[in-house]
């Protein structure tokens, strides 16, 4: 099982209703990519200086369903409208 951790940092001038279409977007890529076994997405409610606006985790069977759903149209469109919105965007995969 590859897990699949992203976070983003909005920037501060992003409204609320633009924040919660890019997670309403994200939510829906569970659906949308075949290769998703899971998918979890949400807003941050500590709000520590450490914290980001958002965070996902999303599992796949191994590496190549990871390609898969990177490459995936669906999730490339939300990926980029995501990147238009931060201010910084980070990532970690792993296998366990």
């Amino acid at each position: 099982m590859l897990t699949h951790i992203v976070v983003w940092k909005y920037r501060a001038n992003v409204d609320l209703d633009v924040r919660q279409e890019h997670v309403a977007l994200l939510r829906k890529l569970r659906h949308l990519v075949p290769q998703v076994q899971s998918l979890s997405v949400g807003f941050d409610t500590l709000h520590l200086s450490r914290s980001y606006d958002t965070g996902l985790v999303a599992l796949f069977a191994d590496r190549e369903g990871l390609e898969a759903y990177t490459v995936h149209p669906e999730h490339v469109k939300v990926a980029e409208f995501g990147r238009t919105i931060s201010e910084h965007v980070a990532s970690v995969d792993f296998v366990e």
